[in-house]
């Protein structure tokens, strides 16, 4: 079985590394040199060419390098029948279990508004924020939401999560459905972003999602960029209703240098770094799934293509 490592942003030497070490005889073709093309049996991607997996006939699996999905199952000439699997890497999870945690302290503690008193040279001290009072809304209670909604909830702030169907996690309040949707942001304070980008999610903040949150609300974004609708989120900055954004995801990527969000002075944006993954702990859900795909196990972490996740 050969293994083609598709990726342009990763190294592919050190993910042939980490791959050797549980599996030393796998023969790692790197794109483009693919060597015969009926010899490839799994794929590992992130953002591949739009029909480069459809010349590969002999293709079993296809291996996700991000926690999303979406950069595959846009690829318009995507082999049909083919089972895809997440990235569920504990590392990337913990990555961004602590820039949540991060982006949520920053505004709760008011560290945005002491930035711009030192930037004015200006000695003032704010109230102390509540803690068991400031809403957190997750939006999105899967692998990752739901472990950035319990570590939130484990400081005392006051959780809730909005999932498309009904989710149970501890210390969390649960919405779920279109139904739930307005009450989820009616006592959100700091809205965190971490669905997976799929057509009934993309553009869900929008104008009329971030007027439904309470005045000074602020949002950050952790999940994909085809999320965001940019001008209704600057609208709604510069008219004063949402207080911040801070935002690590972006469409396009890079980010285009003259966008307004690099000079906004409500938003804080990072270069898609939430959490980066780590080839030695990324490797060992991705080694199983070459084991079982060669034993004819049951594979682990697949994709449903309808729900996009």
């Amino acid at each position: 079985m050969a293994l083609l490592f598709l990726s342009k942003g990763d190294d592919p030497v050190k993910w042939s590394a980490a791959l050797r070490v549980h599996l030393p005889d796998l023969d790692i073709r790197v794109w483009p040199e693919t060597g015969n093309i009926e010899d490839i049996e799994a794929a590992m991607v992130w953002m591949h060419p739009p029909g480069e997996l459809k010349r590969y006939p002999k293709l079993r699996l296809i291996l996700s390098l991000g926690a999303g999905v979406n950069h595959v199952l846009d690829d318009p000439d995507l082999p049909p029948g083919v089972p895809i699997a997440r990235m569920v890497d504990p590392g990337l999870t913990a990555g961004m279990v602590e820039y949540a945690v991060a982006g949520v302290l920053r505004y709760h503690r008011n560290f945005d508004v002491y930035e711009r008193f030192q930037r004015e040279s200006r000695w003032k001290k704010l109230p102390t924020p509540d803690t068991a009072r400031r809403g957190i809304g997750v939006l999105g209670l899967g692998e990752i939401g739901g472990a950035c909604a319990q570590a939130l909830s484990a400081f005392g702030f006051a959780v809730a999560g909005w999932s498309r169907t009904p989710k149970s996690l501890e210390g969390v309040t649960g919405y779920f459905g279109a139904e739930g949707l307005k009450p989820f942001l009616a006592r959100t304070d700091i809205l965190l972003c971490v669905l997976p980008l799929t057509a009934a999610t993309r553009g869900i903040i929008n104008r009329e999602l971030l007027a439904a949150l309470p005045k000074g609300a602020f949002v950050i974004n952790i999940a994909r960029g085809g999320h965001v609708v940019d001008r209704d989120l600057i609208a709604s900055l510069d008219s004063g209703h949402i207080a911040g954004a801070l935002l690590d995801v972006f469409e396009p990527e890079p980010l285009p240098s003259d966008h307004p969000y690099w000079h906004h002075p409500k938003v804080t944006l990072t270069p898609h770094i939430a959490s980066l993954t780590n080839p030695e702990t990324a490797v060992l859900p991705i080694v199983e799934n070459l084991k079982r795909l060669k034993s004819g196990a049951p594979l682990l972490n697949l994709v449903d293509r309808v729900s996009g996740y």
